[in-house]
């Protein structure tokens, strides 16, 4: 919708400022001094909902003077109608992540199931992207183990196949998963491909939850199979039948009217929201999706109606109907987009008796549990962080932990990993990973002193040093932090510790700065036990990095060291010449017929492959001057 948008240059909020504001629909992004976007709003009249910020007369303390009090400049974008507005409001979110809008967790963090509908032999698998190819998206799943879950039944069910790529690559024989019966082998031409197909539309039905419709299809291709005397079929059906049966036995039946609904629930406590979906399909409950949101702007009927334009689109249209505990701003307008997501009527109201307001009630009801659960977790966390104070002597405490492990093998891809826990919990945003790059070979110590200094010296220039810091290892480990630390500042505050198990039957040893002998606890010690589980995420954050720069260094390639020679030209002169081997083989002419590759950087490649193969030059015989 960019396109039917006319962009004005950002200019100072004021009143001086309002008078070139037309009285259009469009989108406002309001902007700080360095540029950054801080809120996107969208208004059928942009000269009203700008005049409303200009003359706010709030308490200094409310989150609108807050915002407004770090605008520096509007960026206006004018558009034909509301409706191109709302479509344009969201996009930009979506793109930019305003400080002050209702920003969501991003659809690229929960998995989907793939279904390539649009190829001749369609896959089903897991991805984390949404593109515009065609597809059937499914989800996305707020909890992968169950989305694996799913993907593994549906696999079992309906043996698709399973090899990458969009073209099916000939084969003269199948691969094992044939053998498996988990691949119908359409490579080798075993499989008939209506009936591929056919069994592709019972996976979408599985995953639209139209599970009784499922039912029906294989219950008559089961007697169509039997009274055809097929009975191998038959009984492949049967199996079949049965785990679709025993899916939909554990499945939450609140409904008996065939209808596929999405009903949402939302609670609030002091500043924060929450929010949960639940998606009813056939009258079923086939999952949830949970929201929390920390101090969100705006009223609640603004937060749901943002909610409701983040979470669907083309690729993941809503269901005919949507049930919401309360009216939203702007109901009739984003039901119309909604529609048009769809491609059908989409209805949104809010219940006031019958199946519909139970609903709604069970969904307010788990809204408020995710509150309980989060207060439960608090109060756990702060019996153990009392317990911390008293067992390792601490002055008070500890909000925030630090761990930092490094990663090597003989010195070599040396990586410095640090984990995060805020309030008992693994804090990903602080999750940090150091290249070391002035040590060479494996000195340990050395490694962990340059990640260190590093960390702490930007840990104070940001103010945001950890209550209590713990290093993997021994009194070793614990000098160096404490060096490290000094070198920074003396008076930081933080508590330094050291875990590390020197002897297998001595088991856990904690060190703490300041003292001779080591702390120790008992092994069911629930504070050695967390600080067993941070040094433990440490380790698996940087094992899991180590492994991914020893898979690149092993994958990169000769073209990887010719200059001139980029991400892009590399996959040019593989995709012609298949392979690096081909390409050290291949003529001059071959080389330079590659798409993107001029004469010049032709003979470059050419050189360079035959540099590589030239041999040594012969050893320089010694000159016989006898007579």
């Amino acid at each position: 919708m960019t396109s039917s948008a006319d962009r004005r240059p950002p200019s100072r909020l004021n009143q001086e400022y309002l008078t070139t504001v037309p009285h259009a629909p469009g989108v406002y992004l309001m902007l700080d001094r360095s540029s950054a976007v801080l809120y996107v709003g969208k208004a059928k009249d942009l000269a009203k909902r700008l005049a409303s910020y200009v003359h706010f007369s709030g308490p200094a303390t409310s989150k609108t003077a807050v915002m407004l009090s770090h605008v520096r400049s509007v960026d206006l974008l004018i558009t034909h109608t509301e409706k191109e507005a709302l479509i344009l409001e969201a996009s930009l979110i979506k793109r930019h992540h305003p400080k002050y809008n209702i920003i969501l967790r991003d659809d690229k963090s929960y998995p989907l199931i793939k279904v390539t509908v649009q190829e001749s032999w369609p896959r089903v698998f897991m991805t984390r992207r949404k593109k515009k190819d065609g597809a059937r998206y499914f989800g996305p799943y707020s909890s992968s183990s169950a989305m694996w879950s799913t993907l593994r039944l549906l696999m079992t069910m309906f043996p698709l196949r399973r090899c990458k790529g969009s073209e099916l690559r000939p084969r003269r024989r199948p691969c094992l998963n044939y053998q498996m019966n988990r691949c119908l082998a359409p490579c080798a031409g075993k499989a008939d491909h209506q009936s591929y197909l056919d069994m592709v539309g019972k996976v979408v039905l599985f995953l639209e939850g139209r599970n009784h419709d499922l039912v029906k299809e294989l219950q008559q291709e089961m007697h169509a199979a039997a009274d055809a005397l097929a009975f191998e079929q038959a009984a492949l059906l049967r199996d079949r039948l049965n785990a679709v049966k025993a899916t939909l036995e554990k499945q939450l039946v609140v409904s008996q009217a065939d209808r596929d609904r999405d009903v949402f629930g939302f609670a609030r406590h002091q500043t924060s929201v929450a929010v949960v979906l639940l998606v009813v399909r056939g009258g079923v409950v086939t999952g949830t999706r949970r929201f929390t949101l920390d101090d969100p702007y705006g009223d609640d009927p603004v937060i749901l109606a943002q909610i409701l334009k983040q979470l669907y689109d083309e690729q993941l249209p809503p269901p005919g109907e949507l049930l919401l505990p309360f009216g939203i701003d702007d109901q009739a307008l984003i039901t119309e987009r909604l529609g048009d997501c769809a491609g059908r009527t989409v209805t949104v109201s809010v219940p006031r008796r019958g199946t519909g307001r139970n609903l709604v009630m069970m969904a307010q009801a788990n809204a408020r549990q995710l509150f309980e659960e989060a207060g439960s977790k608090l109060r756990s966390w702060q019996n153990l962080a009392q317990t911390m104070v008293d067992k390792l002597h601490l002055e008070a405490p500890p909000q925030s932990i630090e761990c930092l492990d490094i990663s090597t093998i003989s010195g070599t891809n040396a990586v410095g990993s640090l984990v995060r826990f805020s309030d008992g919990e693994p804090d990903t945003a602080g999750y940090r990973h150091y290249r070391i790059t002035g040590v060479d070979g494996p000195d340990d110590y050395a490694m962990m002193k340059e990640v260190l200094q590093r960390r702490f010296k930007r840990a104070v220039e940001k103010d945001d040093l950890p209550d209590l810091f713990m290093v993997d290892g021994g009194r070793g480990q614990l000098g160096i932090a404490e060096a490290a630390l000094r070198d920074v500042d003396r008076n930081t505050g933080v508590t330094l510790l050291g875990i590390a198990k020197e002897r297998e039957q001595e088991g856990e040893k904690l060190y703490r700065a300041g003292r001779k002998n080591p702390i120790m606890l008992p092994a069911h010690s629930p504070v050695l036990l967390f600080l067993m589980r941070v040094r433990d995420e440490a380790h698996r954050f940087g094992v899991t990095t180590h492994r991914s720069l020893r898979r690149k260094q092993a994958l990169s390639s000769r073209l990887d060291a010719i200059p001139g020679v980029g991400a892009a030209r590399k996959k040019k002169l593989l995709g012609r010449l298949g392979s690096v081997k081909r390409i050290a083989a291949a003529s001059l002419e071959e080389i330079e017929a590659v798409d993107g590759i001029g004469p010049e950087l032709a003979r470059i490649i050419f050189a360079s492959f035959r540099e590589e193969e030239a041999p040594p030059p012969p050893k320089q015989l010694p000159v016989d001057t006898a007579d």
